[in-house]
């Protein structure tokens, strides 16, 4: 019965680096694309969706080293509340960035320039995001991790994230509407911040901490 339950995590965990092997490479490449077209527009949400990408790069790269070191059982709580902390950390100084530059953006009335490119990348992240999301639940269920439970979240959010970066920039680049770029700034930021305090302090969604009990 033991060695079934450890061919069963070890099963499990194979599946979660393979997810979060694609997290990093999507992700790489969608924020490099996000940021330029960002540049090139002078658009603060996508700027924002491109940061956002790149913290999931970084999100996606401490789960695989959470999930090398899951042997040490000894040590597993405590390298879940480290994967968590690092998480929480990049959550909140993305969470200053925009909301410093959308305040920014709405006092100088700077407005962002239409961006194609960037409507593009944010319907075919909105695609990808929830089916990621789903697999990413399944897998820290299984595992009865909060730091997957945390980066699957996390997944989860960019999906909230890149549905608000679309409209704005539907609503720029179709209505000349600039003032919605910034405001969907502004609106991210306190779900950002919290999600970023709830993880330096090593808290996990309540559904997430009970499916992490009953697996353990």
């Amino acid at each position: 019965m033991a060695e079934f339950i450890i061919a069963d995590r070890v099963h499990e965990l194979g599946r979660g680096k393979r997810l979060e092997y694609f997290t990093i490479a999507w992700n790489t490449v969608e924020g490099i694309v996000a940021v330029v077209a960002a540049v090139m527009a002078g658009s603060i949400s996508l700027m924002g969706f491109g940061i956002d990408s790149f913290i999931e790069v970084l999100s996606g790269s401490v789960l695989l080293w959470r999930m090398s070191v899951d042997a040490n059982v000894e040590q597993r709580h405590r390298n879940e509340k480290r994967a968590l902390r690092i998480i929480g950390v990049c959550f909140l100084a993305l969470a200053v960035y925009i909301a410093y530059e959308s305040a920014t953006d709405l006092v100088r009335h700077r407005a962002p320039g239409p961006s194609l490119s960037g409507i593009i990348l944010a319907c075919a992240s909105l695609v990808v995001m929830p089916l990621l999301s789903r697999a990413k639940h399944k897998v820290a269920a299984h595992l009865g991790s909060p730091a997957m439970h945390a980066d699957a979240q996390q997944t989860q959010f960019c999906t909230y994230h890149r549905q608000s970066c679309s409209a704005a920039l539907v609503m720029n680049t179709v209505f000349g509407l600039w003032w919605t770029d910034p405001v969907a700034g502004l609106i991210m930021v306190p779900i950002i911040a919290n999600e970023g305090i709830e993880g330096i302090r090593g808290q996990v969604c309540r559904d997430c901490a009970t499916d992490a009990r009953g697996l353990n």
